[in-house]
């Protein structure tokens, strides 16, 4: 057997296994996740030394003000949200969608979609790593007219089992390429809603510096050049967990600064939009992402910011 074909027969295996685990979580009640997220949660804290020590950096970055005690505690709960993120993905894209639907037990701001598309307007929904995106994509997907970029993952046999929960409620899913930008371009110009990651880090030369909670991180631009061509209205889309009870949908609406021509002054306002997201339950983002990875240069600008080692 070839070393290709050894390759292709362990990530069939893995493809498998977990859509086997999938499909077995998508059954489950949404407490006896949950449940089982707190119990396993603690362990991720204790043994995945990566996303403990990511998620302790950037804990000292955003909270310098908090005890390491009080830091302690919020990245133990920060990590069993993250936890139960993975285990809610079988849930929301492949339990029945009544379900689905029943757990969502409460929509806040759904009106600043309405009246933007009432106007001729279309929606840009700046969708952070914040609760449960998505189930965040599902609601979307069942109540507009919804596309999003859509990168395939490395595992290649898991992408028409993540596809098909991602586009059944009818989200159409685009590459992260000039051809999917174009799609976006047109959704909005037909009045339909969009969905940006505003918090992961794009390749270089697709982004500027920008303050996130007081440090530079490198923030996408694409938004200030659909917003130019397009006039659509900008929110900050969530969905946050309520553990006990299902999710709640949030739509806040973004920074001011986001409609900005101004590529540097949109990225400010992307990130203030985020922060202002992630006060809702600091807990619920996901920490353990390296948001401030690409600080070479900021920190050339600013050596006096280096008062620790990140990463």
């Amino acid at each position: 057997m070839t070393e290709h074909a050894t390759t292709s027969r362990k990530r069939f295996s893995q493809a498998t296994a977990i859509a086997w685990l999938w499909r077995k979580l998508s059954r489950w009640p949404l407490p006896r996740l949950w449940r089982f997220a707190s119990t396993l949660g603690p362990l991720v804290h204790r043994f995945s030394k990566r996303e403990r020590k990511v998620t302790d950096i950037n804990l000292k970055v955003v909270y310098p003000e908090l005890s390491d005690h009080q830091r302690m505690a919020l990245a133990k709960q920060s990590l069993r949200h993250s936890t139960a993120t993975m285990m809610e993905l079988g849930y929301a894209w492949m339990a029945e969608p009544a379900r689905i639907e029943a757990g969502i037990v409460e929509v806040h701001g759904r009106d600043k979609l309405d009246t933007a598309r009432a106007e001729g307007r279309g929606v840009i929904v700046l969708a952070p790593h914040f609760g449960n995106w998505e189930v965040l994509n599902f609601w979307l997907s069942s109540h507009f007219p919804f596309t999003a970029m859509y990168e395939p993952p490395k595992i290649a046999d898991l992408e028409p089992i993540i596809r098909h929960g991602r586009e059944r409620m009818g989200a159409q899913l685009v590459p992260t390429n000039s051809r999917g930008v174009a799609a976006l371009l047109k959704a909005l110009k037909r009045s339909e809603a969009i969905g940006i990651l505003p918090d992961q880090e794009p390749d270089w030369g697709s982004g500027v510096f920008a303050p996130f909670y007081g440090r530079n991180a490198y923030t996408a631009t694409l938004l200030p050049k659909l917003v130019a061509r397009t006039q659509a209205r900008v929110v900050t889309g969530v969905a946050l967990r309520l553990p006990g009870r299902g999710f709640a949908i949030h739509f806040l609406d973004a920074d001011e600064r986001v409609y900005s021509a101004e590529e540097a002054e949109s990225a400010v306002g992307v990130n203030a939009s985020v922060e202002a997201s992630i006060a809702l339950d600091p807990a619920q983002y996901q920490w353990e992402y390296k948001r401030y990875r690409k600080v070479v240069e900021e920190q050339q600008q600013h050596p006096q910011a280096n008062d620790f080692r990140l990463y």
